[in-house]
């Protein structure tokens, strides 16, 4: 299946994003003496309100045995016992599935922890250890930061991340053996690879024929900071990659009160002559390593033009749990605990601002569900001010112009469309109509922190 097409079940997707270790309560650390506690009940239990916000994808952060965070893998084959059962992990999984949603876990490829089963034999038999060459540069005769009679590459100069040697048949035999089984005894339908631009390229190309041999339309997206996006997300490679570019400017352009900055990194990327042009690249305001959205602005009501700009910009949108109230959470150098709460669902919408917003992301949820221009349509730039910002989505069958207000008093618009139309509906707003003549549309108010999503026919 063409991983580009509209027909792609990820490319119509809605994703929800829980980090479980944090969500579920777990201890920090694994003590790998206890008995399994299943913590995975709670993602069960929090199905619904999935459900009725409109997601229809989720995606889960690491969830196999690892000493602390997650992303320091002890054993790729079985669940951490911090949150549950290999059975436990299973009925959730069939618990989603029967709520119509797809289920993508985090597979953390480039490295793992020192406690991992290869790397802890290496420790205790040293140079007599079949798996010294499971490490990308392992080498004997000097000392670790840890004491080690050997060195090593740590993930970004972190050396409790033991990076993996990926050019190693018997590493990706291992890692393709894990797969298999999240396949076989999971039903997972994608991956989003950790750290994916520390990922030898031909790892990556012979992973997308493996998965894709497995579940023709398994959907695998790649952790990219930086870079030019097309070389990890192609045919041959990736479905889709991280949007840290836009991610950036969705809530700059707020807090500095310059659409500018997000009008510009949309047209450069999926304008006319844009590079990413049909690119469904994933698109998110927060995640469990940087600031919650409602940290980096200075006015909460901005969380509600820029939530309408996630849900109607080229992309596929990602909510990240939590933030649909507006939770904050700052990250700090040594902790990144704020950023992945455990949260008590009776609790979390109490105050009118949450309940509020999560009103709105269930409208935008189920507005982008309904239209094909949203979901998959070209993109064009119709207007940018420091507060205001219109652009056009088009698709075969539909148009749809967007207007967002980031100001805090409704303003008129009058606009030039790129093509005639007769009239233009209001699917946001109570199915308001507005004549067009020819080309022009004179719009009398767009609300203040909101937008008009304006159907042309």
């Amino acid at each position: 299946m063409d991983q580009f097409s509209p027909s792609h079940w990820a490319n119509r997707a809605i994703f929800y994003h829980i980090y479980p270790l944090g969500f579920c309560g777990a201890p920090a650390r694994n003590d790998f003496t206890a008995a399994p506690v299943d913590r995975l009940q709670k993602v069960v239990e929090w199905l619904p309100h999935l459900h009725d916000l409109g997601m229809n994808a989720l995606y889960l952060g690491p969830l196999f045995e690892s000493t602390a965070h997650g992303y320091d893998t002890v054993d790729y084959y079985h669940v951490d016992r911090r949150l549950g059962t290999d059975g436990n992990l299973r009925e959730l999984s069939s618990q989603i599935h029967q709520q119509g949603m797809r289920l993508v876990l985090d597979g953390v490829f480039n490295h793992v922890g020192r406690d991992f089963w290869a790397f802890r034999d290496v420790r205790e038999h040293l140079t007599a250890s079949p798996y010294g060459n499971w490490f990308h540069n392992l080498r004997f005769g000097d000392h670790s930061s840890y004491g080690d009679p050997f060195t090593y590459t740590g993930w970004a100069g972190n050396y409790d991340l033991v990076k993996l040697d990926l050019h190693n048949p018997e590493v990706k035999d291992h890692l393709f053996g894990a797969i298999r089984s999240w396949v076989e005894k999971f039903g997972i339908d994608g991956l989003r690879l950790d750290a994916a631009d520390c990922l030898d390229l031909d790892f990556l190309d012979e992973l997308h024929d493996f998965v894709h041999a497995l579940k023709a339309d398994f959907w695998l997206m790649g952790e990219i900071v930086a870079g030019d996006y097309r070389t990890w997300a192609n045919q041959r490679r990736l479905d889709s990659v991280t949007n840290y570019e836009c991610y950036k400017g969705l809530y700059s352009s707020l807090a500095d009160k310059n659409y500018f900055e997000i009008a510009y990194s949309l047209n450069r990327q999926f304008g006319p002559e844009g590079i990413y042009r049909g690119l469904p690249l994933y698109a998110f305001t927060d995640n469990h390593d940087v600031n919650r959205v409602a940290s980096n602005l200075t006015n909460p009501a901005h969380l509600f033009p820029l939530y309408c700009l996630l849900f109607t910009m080229p992309g596929v949108p990602s909510i990240y749990y939590g933030s649909e109230w507006g939770i904050q959470g700052r990250r700090t150098p040594y902790d990144d605990c704020m950023l992945r709460p455990s949260l008590d669902l009776a609790a979390a919408h109490q105050s009118p601002l949450a309940r509020d917003l999560e009103s709105a992301i269930r409208r935008l949820s189920g507005l982008r569900h309904e239209s094909e221009a949203l979901k998959f349509g070209d993109y064009r730039q119709i207007f940018v001010g420091h507060e205001l910002f219109a652009f056009l989505r088009t698709s075969d069958r539909e148009r749809v112009l967007v207007v967002i207000n980031a100001g805090s008093s409704p303003v008129p618009l009058e606009l030039d469309l790129p093509s005639p139309a007769l009239s233009a509906l209001d699917m946001l707003n109570g199915k308001e109509r507005f004549a067009v003549s020819g080309s022009h549309i004179s719009l009398p108010a767009i609300p203040a922190c909101w937008a008009r999503v304006l159907r042309l026919e």
